[in-house]
This record gives structure tokens, sequence and C-alpha cells, in this order.
């Protein structure tokens, strides 16, 4: 259980604070809420631009990484459809260190054409290595435009082109930080050592000036239901053949994202899941293969499938795969294996809350969600997921309309 405080200050930032006398360590974590799809569909990929931005240097600190190595630290970020992520550990007494920095380049982040130059050439280098040039890289960017057709999920958190950010002026940039990164956007979380009042002393010491603004979040487009079977087949240069089946879900704070997930996990969480023991190890039809859900804010997505076997006919691989996931359609799963899989939940759930810096991240991504308490309640959650609400959500999920196939073969 992870106990917290909560405080917003005047200018909107949430602050939250965590009490751990178990570690000489502290931690901090940002997030702003702005991810890609909060992006123009004409210039997408800034929210991952900013996600380097943010380390090049602000009025007081023009180099961000050589004060929280002096303070004997470490930071890193994270960017993705519906948020940035923002994390520095380091020893409790230079906690200070760390609030300092992350409220400079909240509100005087160096943004010239120099650095925005820099850092669009490392943006556009790992477009081009990561989702152009490696195998099966290009995968999302021609499969979710096929699964969104307004939503902006409907591209990647690298964007649509490197065009995109090549093309990104100095005023766009501008324009976008002053939208999203500020205060009232943000949650800001604080883990360590201290007592409850000292944290929030000290979040209000260096983030209580900062003027607030009002936000100018755009209304998003809600996916309409899919009423068809879609389709998409690639063809690349890979090692093997890929087959997937993508589904859409729920959102994430939604109950039934409970079930999905934990409906991912009886599918492949390990060599004895159903499709590691039908598909991998019995019919050897697939040479790996996985489930897993996106969890994201708005209406997400469900993916099973994996890499085809050499000599395998995709088609055939595809059809066992369905078989297994009508399975869970009409058979209710067995205590011993649903009481497996929970319990590896609640470990996994344990194992995360044991560092510093993933209790703040966690205490975050709830507040995000809109209710902070469910950081201590997913396992009872997970735990009351029952064979007959598996049943009833793989019914809905599986549904032939709902189903979209994707081959990527091998040339």
């Amino acid at each position: 259980m992870i106990e917290y405080r909560r405080k917003v200050l005047s200018n909107g930032l949430v602050v939250l604070a965590h009490r751990d006398r178990s570690t000489s360590m502290a931690a901090t974590n940002i997030i702003y809420k702005v991810g890609a799809r909060d992006e123009d569909p004409d210039h997408t990929g800034f929210a991952h631009l900013f996600e380097h931005l943010m380390f090049s240097g602000s009025r007081n600190a023009p180099s961000f990484d050589m004060p929280v190595q002096m303070a004997s630290g470490e930071n890193n970020a994270f960017t993705n459809n519906d948020y940035t992520d923002f994390y520095i550990t380091l020893p409790k007494d230079n906690i200070d260190t760390a609030l300092w920095l992350e409220s400079d380049r909240m509100t005087d982040l160096d943004i010239n054409a120099s650095s925005l130059d820099i850092q669009k050439k490392v943006v556009v280098e790992e477009f081009n290595e990561r989702y152009l040039n490696k195998p099966y890289g290009d995968l999302w960017l021609k499969l979710r435009p096929l699964l969104y057709s307004v939503h902006p999920y409907g591209w990647p958190t690298i964007g649509k082109s490197p065009d995109h950010i090549r093309n990104a002026t100095l005023d766009m940039v501008r324009d976008f930080y002053d939208r999203y990164y500020h205060p009232s956007n943000a949650i800001m979380a604080i883990a360590g050592d201290y007592d409850y009042d000292r944290m929030f002393d000290m979040a209000e010491a260096r983030f209580g000036h900062i003027t607030k603004r009002g936000s100018r979040k755009r209304p998003l487009p809600a996916e309409p239901q899919q009423t068809a079977p879609r389709e998409l087949t690639i063809e690349g240069d890979v090692p093997a053949s890929l087959v997937y089946a993508v589904f859409h879900m729920c959102p994430r704070a939604d109950e039934r994202f409970v079930v999905c997930d934990t409906l991912s996990d009886l599918l492949s969480g390990g060599t004895s899941s159903r499709l590691y023991r039908s598909l991998v190890k019995g019919e050897a039809l697939f040479a790996s293969v996985n489930a897993y859900v996106t969890g994201d804010i708005d209406p997400g997505l469900f993916i099973a499938g994996g890499q085809v076997s050499e000599g395998v006919d995709p088609q055939k691989a595809r059809e066992a795969l369905m078989e297994q996931l009508k399975a869970m359609c009409c058979e209710k799963v067995g205590e011993y294996e649903l009481d497996k899989v929970q319990n590896k939940f609640e470990a996994n759930t344990l194992f995360g809350e044991v560092n510093v810096m993933d209790k703040a991240m966690n205490l975050c991504f709830y507040e995000m969600l809109g209710d902070i308490s469910l950081v201590n309640e997913e396992v009872s959650r997970y735990r009351s997921v029952t064979p007959e609400a598996i049943v009833e959500t793989a019914r809905e999920l599986f549904a032939e309309n709902n189903t979209t196939t994707l081959y990527y073969l091998k040339k």
C-alpha cells in the first residue's frame, strides 16, 4: 500500500507526497498531460520532440543533466499517446536540485533555433532507425490508420512522418510549449523520507510562483464503433511472417479494463499460457506468440498474435489463433488457472512498489486517470474478476465485426 497526501497549488499544479522511511533516496516524477493524441494531424511527433527538448537546457540550467549528475542522481523521460513523464532519482539530501530543475524548465525552457535544430535531427534519426530501417518497424505506422479513422490514436507517438519534425518551426514549437507545459496541465509527485508538510513547502517554494495558465486542450473526436472486419497485408524484408488479430476495447479507467488485461494474461502469460501451449508447443504454428492491451486513456486495443513458424501458411496460423480466442467466449476458465494469473499480477504489483521512483510514478499515473485511490485498489480489482466476466467480455471483444487482421509477410 502506498500512503500519500495530495495538495493543489494555487496555480493548478497537483502535488502528491509519499513518505518512504525505508530508503535514503528520493524521487520526483512529473506527468504533463500531453501526448501524441494532443497534436495537430498535420504536425505530429511534437510531444515526443519535447521529451528531447526538455533536456536541452533552461534559463538557469543550460545543461540539465550536469546538475543531476553532480547531485549523484539519474533522470529520464518517456512519451506515449496520452502523456509525457519526466523523473529524477537522487539522494534525499539533494531533492532541491530536482525541484529546481523541474521548476526552471516548466517556466523558462530555452527554445532556440540551435537547440531545436539539434533535437529535430536526433528525432528524425530515431524515426529512421527504429521505424523505417528496422524489421517490422513500420508496423504501427501502417496499422494505426486502419484502426482509427478519426481519433488521434491513428498515429504512433513518433508521429506520422519525419517530415512533420523536419518542418517544425520555432513558432510552432513555442506555441506547443505554452499550450501544454505549465502547472495546471501537470501532476508532480515527491517521494522520500520527509514529513508531508516539508514536501508541500518545498513544492510551494519552487513552483508556487509560476503563473497559472488556462487549458487550451482541444476536444478529441470519438472513434466510431467498428462495424465490419478489416484486414491489412504488408510485405517486407523481415526474418519471419507475423500474424496479428487486433480488437477495439474499453478505456483504461473503465471497470472492464481489468477483465481485458486478465484475459490477455490467461492467453499469453508465460509458457503455461493457452496460446503458448496450443500454438507454439502444441501445433507449432507460431515460433512466438503474445497477447496484450494498450491501456490507453481513451478506448484502446487488445492485440494477439506473433511470429509464424517457417513454412506455415499465415492464414492457417490466423485461423488457429482465432479458435483459441473464440474458446474464451464459451469456456469458463478454471479456478486454478485464474488464480495463478491473479497471483502473478499481485506479485508484480508488490514488486513494482518497492522502488521509490515506482511509487512516485504510480501516484502520478492514477491521479491522471482521475481516481488516485485506485493506486491501492488494483490488486483487489483484479482479484474480483470472475470466470463469468471473462466469458462475457471475450464475447464482446472478439466479435467478428470488431476484428482487424494484420499479415506482415516475409518476402
